[in-house]
Formats: C-alpha cells, structure tokens, sequence
C-alpha cells in the first residue's frame, strides 16, 4: 500500500465545507466518490484542515492510500470531477505523512471591496463605506502577541484548546478600494478567520478603537467580538509542510 499526496483548489459555493457530512454536499464526498469510482474500491481521504460551508481552497492538500495509481491518474480525477474541484498534481509520499498533522502552518485571505464592482461579488466582501487600512493593521498587529483567540471562535466546538500561534496578519491594499487580510497561524478554530475580520472591520470604520479590540481579545467571549463575515470572501491560500 502506497501513500499519496494530492494538492487541490476548489470553490466552496456548492459545497457544506471540506468534511463529509450526513445529508449534505461536501468537497471530501465529492473526491472520496470520484476516488472510489476509479480505484473500485472505497477510498478515505484525510485534508489538511477544515473549511466551512462555502469557504474556497486556493491550496489545499490531503492524503490517500492505495495500491498503486495508473497514468494520468489527476487527469482522469479531474474529469470525473466536477468543475469547481480541481487536482493540481499527486505524488507519492512516505507512509507516515500525514496531510493534516504535518502542516505546520496555515495561511487565509479575505477579499473585502468598498467600490461597487460588479465583478468581485462572489470572491469578495462588498463593505459601503470606507474603511481606516492603518488603524486595522494596528489592530491586527495585535494578534500576533495573542495566544487564547476564544473570543473569535465558534461557540460549543470540540477543540482541546483556543490557543493558536498567529505569526502573521495584515491587510493589503490591491487596487483603490479592494483590499486583502492574510493571516498565518499554525492552527486555526472554526469561523475564526471570519470572525477576526468582522472585528477588525469595526475598528476600520471606527465603532471600537485599538483599546476595545484589546479588551475584546481579553475577554475570551465570543459574544464580545464583531459578526462573521461572509464565506464566499474567504480563501484558504496556503499550507505550509517541510516535504511539499
């Protein structure tokens, strides 16, 4: 039995998140059906993490077993694929690498726009006022001297623990108007990439300053924070691994 590596991109719109789940579509599903259709036998797939319901993966990965793959084994999972999930490439790795517990970081964008534009609906965050790029980015520095981030999780979730290592986070601005947060960490909680936007795009338009989000962060209530933005705006955009 041989071990292999898949790197993906998808878009989450069709999709209830990465996982298999009773009773609904997900980009997991999708591959292990379109995986077992190949090899004729059941395949279990593991990811390198999660997305939520309608959450994109410009790079994502996840690993497989199985006996051996034929030529153009990616082609021909492409094609039985739907078009929203695409394989980018499959190799083979050791036995004991493992897709999830072997990344060591974990990179996300989050696409806001506060120009109308037609185009940018469905991959980006339309916000109607402008918003203070320095004072979030003050913010968002604050992050990274963060530990405990209860206060941007998910309530009633089955994490060990909230604590997650943030070595990066800041907005870019791309073109007038549109803007990018990446944020790096090594683990992520549910809804935590979201809920950190909603909160910082409050400082960006001045309901709470620099002092407040400290508090909010302190608090350790998820109650504290801003709302959760949108899914269709967020990327998983990079995974990073010592092998790949």
């Amino acid at each position: 039995m041989k071990r292999y590596f898949a790197k993906i991109q998808y878009n989450g719109a069709n999709y209830h998140g990465w996982q298999i789940q009773d009773n609904a579509r997900t980009v997991q599903g999708e591959i292990n059906r379109a995986l077992e259709l190949l090899l004729a036998k059941p395949i279990k797939t593991t990811g390198c993490g999660r997305t939520d319901a309608g959450v994109n993966a410009s790079e994502f990965y996840f690993h497989f077993d199985a006996d051996s793959l034929f030529e153009n084994f990616a082609y021909r999972l492409n094609a039985v694929l739907d078009n929203d999930i695409v394989i980018k490439n499959i190799t083979e790795v050791k036995p004991e690498s493992h897709a999830r517990f072997d990344a060591i970081s974990r990179t996300y964008h989050y696409f806001i726009h506060t120009n109308p534009n037609p185009f940018l609906g469905d991959f980006s965050c339309f916000i109607r006022y402008g918003l203070d790029i320095d004072k979030m980015n003050e913010a968002a520095n604050l992050l990274l001297k963060t530990t405990d981030f209860t206060s941007f999780s998910k309530l009633h979730t089955e994490n060990y623990t909230n604590n997650c290592d943030v070595t990066f986070a800041k907005f870019h601005e791309l073109e007038h108007g549109e803007l990018r947060f990446e944020i790096t960490a090594d683990r992520f909680l549910r809804n935590m990439v979201r809920a950190i936007v909603g909160t910082l795009v409050e400082v960006g338009n001045g309901k709470i300053s620099l002092q407040d989000f400290q508090k909010i962060i302190n608090s350790k209530d998820r109650q504290n924070a801003g709302k959760s933005m949108k899914g269709e705006a967020l990327f998983l955009a990079g995974v990073g691994y010592d092998y790949v």
